[in-house]
């Protein structure tokens, strides 16, 4: 375990470099001033533009530019100052990331409370009508994009009803305010969520009940519930842990399409202006901060895979 661990540390801390730099590259290479409406004020003479520029290091060849932000985020833990808003990276990011986490992780543990029993149950009783409406709500879930069923939830709960807000404040007031406007963003995430996994938790496990090992199980006389806790469903979530491990980081990230829909203060929505404008720092602190969680939570899902199946071993 010792060594595995070191190998895919040294192999994560690679990665992470070289995305980092292609990343970066790309923003670098993309046609646009970072200054944004300051490049193009004509109230801000030529020599104060330069001065600026020369203050972001924005008249630097690219590895300068790449070394010198590598050397603040990694060694100094400075994520740089935003070229827009002129406030701190981490203080403009980290606030917009914590309101993703909210909406977006309360709506993935609710779609996998809701994905790992309807998949289970559906699989154990294959071809039945739960089956059947649990497919079809799955394939229905997945199909329909968030914007639409979002739209739907505003004009049914906000513009007809008047029961919810449907546009999102990030000083609320109340907690009874803070949760009415958060309902519609994760009623639909937890939809959309639970409608993907429930695909996957349903197919691994008509894969691992036919297996030899749970029909010895059963010889054995072992009780259902047993069989299919202790033996089918261990085995079954290997390739659903995969999945939620590679969507775990998406969190931070926020869901871009969601927030616009909402107009949530998220770091989607932050990720989507920094990159119209343009604005390296806030577009390299989030999409290299999921990269990172990326790496990480792969590498925890080997670990978990090892803990489900010990037929699997981590050298």
């Amino acid at each position: 375990m010792g060594r595995y661990l070191i190998r895919r540390l040294l192999i994560s801390v690679v990665t992470l470099l070289a995305i980092s730099f292609i990343i970066y590259a790309v923003l670098f290479l993309a046609p646009g001033d970072p200054l944004g409406e300051l490049a193009a004020n004509p109230n801000v003479s030529p020599e104060v533009r330069q001065r600026i520029r020369e203050s972001y290091g924005l008249d630097d060849p690219l590895y300068i530019q790449y070394f010198k932000w590598a050397k603040a985020y990694f060694i100094d833990l400075d994520w740089g100052t935003s070229f827009v808003s002129r406030v701190p990276v981490m203080d403009y990011v980290l606030p917009r990331v914590w309101t993703s986490l909210k909406i977006g992780g309360t709506a993935f543990i609710i779609g996998i409370l809701i994905a790992v029993p309807i998949g289970v149950f559906s699989a154990l009783k294959q071809y039945s009508l739960f089956d059947n409406v649990a497919t079809t709500f799955a394939f229905i879930g997945f199909s329909v994009p968030t914007f639409f069923s979002g739209l739907l939830l505003i004009l049914l709960f906000s513009v007809k009803l008047g029961w919810l807000p449907f546009i999102y404040n990030s000083n609320p007031g109340s907690w009874q305010v803070a949760i009415k406007q958060s309902i519609m963003p994760v009623i639909v995430l937890a939809l959309f969520t639970s409608a993907q996994l429930t695909r996957y938790v349903r197919s691994s496990m008509l894969e691992t009940i036919n297996q030899d090992y749970v029909r010895t199980a059963r010889a054995k006389g072992l009780k259902e519930s047993a069989v299919v806790v202790a033996h089918a469903m261990r085995n079954a979530m290997i390739p659903v842990i995969t999945i939620i491990a590679l969507q775990v980081p998406g969190l931070v990230g926020g869901a871009v399409i969601t927030e616009q829909v909402f107009l949530i203060p998220g770091a989607g929505s932050a990720l989507i202006s920094a990159i119209k404008a343009k604005d390296i720092p806030v577009v390299m602190a989030i999409t290299f901060g999921v990269a990172i969680l990326v790496v990480i939570f792969n590498v925890l899902a080997d670990i978990i895979y090892a803990f489900l199946d010990p037929r699997i071993k981590l050298k």
